[in-house]
């Protein structure tokens, strides 16, 4: 086994924690990704640093919260506040690719800023790059002679058609099934309804962002068919998943080759009525994250009590394996140890997401959210509207039907959470504004 392996990195775009059928999900199959869990670790408690594309994927490839790089919504410009992995695996030796979606808010040509081959065939335009090219795409790469290492991203686009299908537009990545009757279709969610005092932030998004939730007059079957045809895009996407996994055998590259897998945030999925991600509910924030190393990682493995943040985290653990030494200042923890089945010498205790709706994912109206986790709640605050805050018990109530802010036993954590975010805001230079004007 090689001291520092080899990196794949696998990324779907808008799939949540639980649109698995490893993880649970009866409505769907997905036997790549299944492969995946089954011979590596899953992390059931991942969360994105932002539930957009963009920020996230800036996130991930710095180890910086978005509001840090000034990439709070889908810009076209990144400061180059922060250096890339790619730039930072490259100079440690590395040879890095990246195939398929892009969005880094980085000219494509600009490899000597994000250090990935600039022969990977990226482009700002999703729509230039269909996710059936991808795994061709690594293979070629994955069969060439090379001395060095290597880092490789191969980032699908799926199953974010999902929003071009709530629009009734024609999907990017190619059609799935014609819907079937509707005794098919899976039921609703149990946390269909929109929960009591819910912020009113919330509302006015999707009254005003009418392109992005087309589904205010959407009866239940209409979300239905949203929720099977989110399902088929899923397993579209697997597919290709696994040929890259396949492409990685052939290669002979898989028992040196460390894989994760993740997408860069969620979807709501039908859940509070909402489709979509930006919202700080868990189906757009919570994502899927699996690390496999054969040999190296115990199979079937789930980590349900550590808080971990593919924002933060992804950075530093891949520097760790790499033998890169990690850009300083990173707030992130190499996850290494959990990997490999090791207590860590210490852990946090809470872990921070935040967000900031934009139309369309490119025009920001200043609406802005920001929510604090902990081993048994949540805590989201909205910057502005009436009804700003909530709380979730999520080991009581995972689907975060009831609002507990206001309930008389529950003041001293809903305190604590509060000065976790506050503390947190400080920390991170942050621009929020606490309902207490911290």
């Amino acid at each position: 086994m090689p001291q520092h392996p080899n990196l794949l990195l696998i990324m779907t775009d808008q799939q949540s924690a639980d649109a698995l059928s490893g993880a649970g999900n009866p409505y769907l199959r997905a036997p790549a990704m299944d492969r995946l869990a089954a011979e590596g670790v899953r992390f059931e408690r991942a969360y994105c640093a932002q539930p957009l594309c963009v920020p996230s994927r800036v996130a991930m490839m710095t180890g910086r919260m978005p509001h840090e790089l000034g990439a709070t919504h889908n810009v076209r410009s990144y400061p180059g506040c922060a250096p890339i992995l790619g730039s930072v695996l490259s100079a440690t030796g590395y040879d890095c690719a990246w195939f398929g979606k892009w969005h880094l808010a980085i000219p494509t040509e600009d490899a000597a800023t994000h250090g990935f081959a600039a022969e990977a065939g990226l482009s700002w335009n999703p729509f230039d790059h269909r996710d059936a090219l991808v795994p061709r795409s690594c293979a070629e790469f994955l069969q060439q002679r090379r001395a060095r290492p290597f880092f490789v991203v191969a980032s699908f686009r799926n199953p974010h058609d999902i929003c071009q299908w709530a629009r009734r537009e024609p999907l990017p990545q190619g059609d799935i099934p014609a819907l079937p009757p509707p005794g098919r279709y899976p039921p609703l969610p149990g946390n269909f309804e929109v929960p009591e005092n819910e912020p009113e932030l919330l509302r006015m998004v999707r009254h005003s962002y009418t392109r992005l939730h087309p589904t205010l007059d959407w009866t239940p079957d209409d979300w239905r068919q949203y929720r099977w045809a989110y399902c088929r895009l899923v397993e579209k996407v697997d597919a290709l998943v696994g040929r890259t996994l396949d492409a990685l055998r052939e290669s002979g590259h898989e028992d040196d080759t460390l894989v994760f897998f993740t997408s860069d945030h969620g979807d709501g999925g039908g859940s509070h009525r909402w489709n979509q991600k930006q919202a700080l509910y868990e189906q757009p924030c919570r994502i899927p994250f699996i690390a496999r190393w054969t040999g190296a990682t115990k199979g079937g493995a789930v980590d349900s009590r550590h808080l971990v943040s593919s924002g933060l985290d992804l950075v530093p653990t891949i520097c760790d394996y790499a033998g890169a030494p990690p850009p300083p200042g990173l707030r992130g923890r190499s996850l290494r140890p959990l990997i490999e089945g090791r207590a860590p010498e210490a852990w946090r205790d809470s872990l921070a997401v935040e967000t900031e709706f934009a139309n369309m994912g490119e025009r920001s109206d200043g609406w802005m959210g920001r929510m604090i986790v902990t081993d048994r709640y949540k805590y989201i605050v909205y910057s502005q509207g009436e009804r700003r805050e909530q709380l979730f018990d999520l080991r009581e109530d995972p689907g975060e039907t009831r609002n507990l802010v206001a309930s008389a036993d529950r003041q001293a954590v809903v305190a604590d959470h509060r000065r976790r975010l506050a503390e947190w805001i400080a920390e991170t230079s942050d621009a929020f504004v606490m309902p207490d004007g911290r």
